[in-house]
């Protein structure tokens, strides 16, 4: 074995050799949201000293366009107040940041926000604080999103799903096989099948290839349902943005990062990242599920491309008007940041957009 394993591997290895194999998404729940030695729990993870960067990172047309439209959704939905703004995962507060300060443009909204931050790393809440310290509105913290009001909630939720755990499934003659994980013979971690078990959804495919993966993720499914469920209740949006998939499929998308580069998702747990994509058809169908008989006429918008949103929001015509007057050099960074976001060989095609919206709010363009 290892003699440089991390704190969470030497406890993991207990844990499988005593009670057996685990499955991929026990894995992950305990890698990223362990108490004392998860990864979200301890680490920093956002930024370039981090392991990886997120979009609002990259400019703040990403926040300020989102904050054009969450303002929008707010003004066509009656302009409740207060204004409870929600961020799931707010990483270092910019995003939110870049949202506040666009919507302090209209005084009458600014005047009603009221911030709510779910967020379980004492670390980012630290950062969040300090970020959005001249933001001058309330701004209350969530462990969960169980504790948000009971109240009309706009919702939005930057690469949330992508680190909520998955399970995967691995056919293997004419069964379906949980993939798990366990130890190999020299006593490290190791990827393996455990028994056969019924699938929770029907896959999307009878004709699959032997050795096809599966992934599902009831989590995410919970998660969507519940927040779909509170707006279906109360009244509100949501918007919620990630990388992934629009139409079920297979294949292996979980990954883990590490410096800004991939690595092995079985090394140093605890002291990376671990993600999968998002499958945006099995979100939709929790959201639909929940919304079926509500008081405020909610809808779920299809999924559609980042960049394809991004667009129609504006991107381009908001970059120029912040490039007018700068310099040759920051003009290209702010071109090199639209080529990011929304280009479809990078940010542009992977990343999607849903939505859950008033069914007669005309918000372009997921309405």
């Amino acid at each position: 074995m290892r003699d440089t394993a991390t704190p969470l591997e030497s406890r993991l290895k207990r844990l499988i050799t005593a009670s057996g194999p685990i499955d991929l998404a026990t894995y992950m729940s305990l890698c990223l949201g362990d108490p004392e030695h998860g990864y979200y729990t301890r680490h920093t993870p956002i930024g370039a000293d981090g392991d990886f960067t997120t979009a609002p990172e990259i400019s703040q047309l990403f926040g300020e366009l989102l904050g054009i439209w969450m303002l929008s959704v707010w003004q066509q939905s009656g302009c409740p107040s207060p204004f409870h703004l929600v961020e799931l995962g707010p990483g270092r507060g910019t995003l939110m940041q870049d949202m506040a300060r666009t919507i302090q443009s209209q005084p009458d909204a600014f005047a009603a926000l009221h911030i709510h931050l779910v967020e379980i790393s004492p670390t980012l809440r630290d950062q969040q604080a300090h970020r959005l310290e001249s933001i001058k509105r309330p701004i209350t913290w969530h462990d969960t999103i169980d504790s948000l009001p009971e109240a009309p909630l706009f919702l939005i939720a930057n690469e949330f799903f992508d680190c909520l755990p998955i399970h995967q499934w691995v056919r293997k003659g004419d069964s379906w096989h949980e993939r798990v994980v366990g130890l190999d013979d020299n006593g490290n971690l190791a990827f393996g099948l455990g028994p056969v078990r019924a699938l929770s959804a029907p896959s999307p495919d009878a004709e699959t290839e032997d050795g096809a993966i599966l992934e599902q993720s009831p989590a995410s499914d919970a998660v969507m349902a519940t927040l779909a469920h509170k707006l279906a209740s109360h009244g509100g949006a949501g918007l919620f943005i990630d990388y992934g998939y629009a139409k079920p499929g297979y294949g292996d998308t979980l990954q883990a990062m590490r410096n800004h580069a991939y690595a092995n998702p079985l090394a140093k747990p605890g002291e990376q990242d671990l993600t999968a994509h998002v499958n945006f058809s099995a979100l939709a169908h929790a959201a639909s599920s929940a919304i079926q008989t509500n008081l405020h006429g909610l809808t779920v918008s299809p999924a559609i491309k980042q960049g394809n949103f991004l667009l129609a929001m504006g991107l381009l015509e908001r970059a120029g008007r912040l490039g007018a007057g700068k310099s040759a050099q920051e003009q290209e960074a702010i071109r090199d940041a639209v080529e990011r976001l929304a280009a479809p060989d990078q940010m542009g095609s992977l990343f999607h957009c849903l939505a859950i919206l008033p069914h007669l709010c005309p918000i372009p363009p997921l309405s």
